[in-house]
């Protein structure tokens, strides 16, 4: 489990394709304190530490999760979003985040709203109905608030903070980000059909 709150932004040092993806990730964490088969969420996809090195980790990446996300895209100097799994204490300070992202959202637009950036997406038609205003999406990993939804669009407000600490910074429209519902609200829907 995670929070979406992003505590480092890695960059690919490399990608291998064998049966799966190889990928190795740099980063700022602390190695020696994060175990072989600990799970790291990567652009929002929990994925498990295989090898690691003193700045480094190498993770395995199955067909079905490249069919499911972004990570097909990745490729060496790429940034990615980064976040250790919560332990028993931790402060919850995004909301739940499972690291099984539920399809692809797609930048239909940016603008700058004050030193803000304001984010349009389109979600896949699928997982629209999930997505409500002043509820809470993770995308790329990063624990988000909901302004405003129109049919499959949805806006949501980047604060200078988060544009400097994750790759939030780097968005352009076109670009294809993994989206993960809320699991409060998959439940809630499900609770509806059933009832």
């Amino acid at each position: 489990m995670f929070t979406g709150i992003i505590t480092d932004m890695g960059e690919i040092r490399a990608v291998e394709t064998r049966g799966d993806m190889r990928v190795r990730i740099g980063t700022r964490y602390d190695m020696s304190d994060v175990d072989i088969g600990a799970s790291i969420a990567c652009d929002g996809v929990c994925l498990t530490v295989v090898d690691k090195g003193a700045d480094w980790f190498d993770v395995d990446v199955s067909a079905e999760t490249v069919s499911k996300s972004n990570l097909g895209t990745w490729s060496e100097g790429r940034r990615v979003n980064l976040e250790r799994s919560l332990k028993v204490g931790d402060e919850l300070g995004g909301h739940i985040v499972s690291g099984h992202v539920d399809g692809l959202a797609e930048v239909v637009d940016l603008r700058d709203d004050g030193d803000s950036t304001r984010v349009t997406l389109r979600a896949p038609e699928a997982l629209a109905r999930f997505i409500a205003p002043k509820g809470s999406v993770a995308l790329n990993g990063t624990s988000l608030t909901v302004n405003e939804v129109e049919g499959r669009d949805f806006g949501i407000n980047f604060i200078p903070h988060t544009k400097e600490v994750t790759t939030w910074g780097q968005t352009k429209v076109g670009d294809q980000v993994n989206l993960e519902i809320d699991t409060l609200a998959r439940y809630v829907a499900r609770l509806q059909e059933a009832g």
